[in-house]
């Protein structure tokens, strides 16, 4: 009996044998030219909230056709499918825009593999308390070598100023042109407030410095949760689970991030980790050709003697420095 008498020819049957498929997989994309901007506002256990430009909330999932390409907040991306934003409808992403700027960490500084944290800000608030829990400045350098090196513009936020005196934290990033604001709990946060309007600003710092506080001050319907500092080990609780994009009511945005234990830079090339030390910039012109900042022979040695910068930032450097090549994170 013929083949071609069921419309299929030899090769067809070849296919079958094989059990190789009868219709051959295309690497054509759909270019899905109705999708709606949006901007990705939480992510959360894969599911993604966008916004849509007239403001309607949408839950969608990543489409397949990203591959890996991950979406994370602040994300400019295109959607498809049910976009009423109705309870229980689901939306696709189906295409990611170029990110403007992103802040990015590792685990640890062994670890080679980057996350992006969120995209398309353009300023990073550090936020660090005068007391309960204790400041962190190291941790506080590597939020700004990581906002130098993403692009962003970076602010330090002082929380609890009201508990105790912040001088001592202050005199080590005065050398850094860095804006610092001072926050009382029982004061208004209109210099804040101007800071943050006309920006799109991410809050990042350890927990229990009073980052959901802030935000909930600044957002009232954020209703972030709040979290206590353990009386034993002097750390916050991880009250945020993820990072949520909102809308401040006088203008602005921000992006409020779970608090951070650790912030590896392995991503980060180690001659750009000066970008976030200003005050010591200057004084590598008189060092060796090759000079890594941590040998002996290193003109910044001198520059502090000269009293041009304090002993204490030179020794943040060089614990970032040497962190880099021995894995020890802050």
């Amino acid at each position: 009996m013929s083949a071609a008498r069921f419309g299929y020819d030899e090769d067809d049957v070849a296919r079958r044998a094989s059990g190789r498929k009868s219709r051959p997989r295309t690497k054509t994309r759909p270019e899905h030219a109705t999708a709606m901007p949006a901007r990705v506002v939480a992510v959360d256990r894969g599911r993604i909230t966008c916004r849509l430009t007239d403001g309607t909330q949408v839950l969608a999932v990543r489409a397949r056709e990203l591959g890996r390409r991950g979406v994370v907040v602040g994300d400019r991306v295109g959607v498809v499918g049910d976009l009423s934003g109705a309870e229980g409808t689901l939306a696709r992403v189906v295409r990611v825009g170029p990110r403007a700027t992103t802040l990015r960490r590792t685990a640890d500084d062994a670890d080679p593999v980057e996350r992006v944290l969120v995209a398309n800000a353009d300023q990073l608030a550090v936020v660090s308390s005068v007391t309960d829990p204790e400041p962190r400045p190291r941790l506080v350098d590597r939020c700004l070598v990581a906002a130098f090196d993403g692009g962003l513009r970076p602010l330090l936020v002082i929380t609890k100023t009201d508990l105790a005196d912040p001088d001592d934290l202050l005199a080590a990033y005065a050398g850094l042109d860095v804006p610092v604001l001072r926050v009382r709990r029982d004061r208004p946060l209109d210099a804040l407030r101007d800071a943050l309007a006309g920006h799109v600003t991410v809050l990042v710092g350890p927990s229990g410095v009073g980052k959901s506080t802030l935000v909930n001050a600044l957002v009232p319907a954020a209703e972030r949760a709040v979290g206590r500092v353990n009386p034993v080990t002097g750390r916050g609780r991880h009250t945020s689970s993820s990072a949520v994009w909102l809308s401040l009511p006088g203008g602005g945005e921000v992006i409020d991030t779970p608090g951070v234990r650790s912030f590896g830079l392995a991503h980060v090339d180690p001659a750009r980790v000066l970008r976030a030390f200003a005050d010591l910039l200057a004084g590598t012109s008189a060092c060796p050709r090759g000079c890594d900042h941590v040998s002996e022979h290193c003109a910044l040695d001198d520059w502090v003697t000269s009293g041009h910068a304090e002993p204490a930032r030179l020794d943040s450097l060089r614990r970032l420095l040497r962190s880099q090549d021995d894995g020890e994170d802050a």
